[in-house]
């Protein structure tokens, strides 16, 4: 079957399936909200007289449970299909938010939002990057970039709500979580209904055509993918790259305040722009994968990262123009791996296989998650400063451009499944 003989929203395949990068856009929009956290960590702070350490503790546990919950998720899709797999994540994508809202402290905030949310995301996440890598068979960056960018780009939106309504009395901190989960649970369950793969024997035009840098030579099953060295090295440059990243979205709006005294509106602004970079780290790193593959692409990376983080070691107080370019390169990078580390699993790997294989992958973003969370509170509870972390992130960029220049080499592997 050809894309010229199946219609898709009333259009031919080859247009229509790009309704598919829209709706899962719009999915990770909602989904995206955690990357606006910093948000909330000095008013829960002064809510409950606890420390950075801690107010960093929800977030860390969202994306680690977030993470861990991949690798269920893909043998869950590979078994109810996208739809039904996107309407169990949105439920509970929305549960977490509005049970985080009854929270008497810190730890239950954590184990409400961190835990029920984490796993509705770890759930539905996936799901458009999977229908949307098997309708584009090849040069599947540019549509894996742009169908993500919804989770880069939400706190553009949501991080002025957050600030607008945490700071409402009607509203307040707690309350926040109460509102933004009834929308998200609404909005995530509707669009899941649209999700589908292709049929069995679809073929697109692209499919007939090959890049150097996108080309697989197998599709392997995920116990196959990992007796490889491609597996261990994408995971490592991924877990740093998060780390990096992910290290710089919970420290965002702190550091605004803290060091570049931004008062709490500007420093949501700030944050509001590094969603920006964030999202279209997604596109753009995505089709320099396309272009260039993954090992040139992650080393192009972690330079950026190793730069970036040698300059926010400088920051001195009141340095406001440096703060922003210096967090625009992380969000902007950790975009970019949230693009190449797809696109690469589909490289290497295969798509037969994508979604368990890709869930699997991805529990290198918890790892990073955990990591990152943990350097910058306790640098900070021990230092006082979130900027001696930032070193400690240099040494990792380098080593990750080692890891990336001996590993991630594309090699023909041999078909056992």
């Amino acid at each position: 079957m050809t894309e010229r003989n199946l219609t898709l929203f009333g259009m031919e395949a080859a247009k229509g399936r790009w309704v598919f990068v829209a709706i899962g856009l719009s999915i990770n929009i909602c989904l995206g909200a955690i990357y606006a956290f910093s948000i909330f960590r000095k008013p829960l702070e002064a809510l409950w007289g606890i420390t950075s350490s801690q107010s960093g503790y929800p977030f860390m546990v969202f994306l680690a449970v977030f993470a861990m919950t991949m690798p269920l998720a893909g043998s869950l899709m590979a078994q109810w299909g996208p739809k039904r797999t996107a309407l169990l994540g949105g439920l509970l994508v929305g549960s977490g938010w509005i049970a985080a809202s009854f929270s008497p402290d810190i730890a239950t905030l954590a184990l409400l939002y961190g835990v029920i949310g984490g796993i509705g995301v770890g759930i539905v996440y996936g799901c458009p990057i999977a229908v949307v890598a098997k309708w584009f068979p090849q040069q599947s960056g540019l549509a894996i970039g742009l169908t993500v960018m919804g989770f880069g780009i939400s706190a553009l939106a949501i991080a002025p709500l957050m600030k607008a309504m945490i700071d409402n009395p009607d509203i307040g901190v707690l309350h926040t979580f109460l509102h933004l989960g009834i929308a998200f649970l609404v909005v995530i369950t509707l669009l899941a209904q649209l999700l589908r793969f292709p049929p069995n024997g679809w073929m697109s035009a692209e499919s007939t055509t090959t890049s150097a840098a996108t080309t697989t030579t197998a599709d392997l099953g995920r116990r196959e993918m990992l007796k490889t060295p491609n597996f261990y090295a994408l995971w490592a440059t991924y877990t740093i790259g998060c780390l990096a990243g992910l290290m710089a979205i919970g420290i965002a709006s702190p550091v605004g305040t803290e060091v570049a005294n931004l008062d709490a509106a500007t420093a949501a602004l700030a944050v509001s722009l590094f969603a920006v970079c964030n999202g279209l780290g997604r596109p753009l790193f995505g089709t320099i994968t396309d272009r260039l593959g993954p090992k040139h692409t992650a080393m192009l990376s972690f330079a950026m990262i190793l730069g970036a983080s040698l300059l926010a070691s400088f920051l001195e107080q009141g340095d406001t123009l440096l703060y922003l370019f210096t967090f625009c390169m992380l969000w902007l990078c950790l975009g970019g791996w949230l693009a190449i580390a797809p696109t690469a699993t589909g490289i290497f790997f295969g798509k037969k296989h994508y979604a368990q294989n890709y869930g699997f992958v991805f529990t290198a973003y918890g790892a990073g998650a955990i990591l990152g969370t943990l350097i910058s509170g306790n640098i900070k509870d021990i230092t006082g400063s979130y900027l001696d972390a930032f070193p400690i992130v240099s040494g990792l960029a380098l080593l990750g451009m080692l890891i990336a220049a001996f590993g991630l080499n594309t090699v023909k592997h041999q078909q056992t499944s």
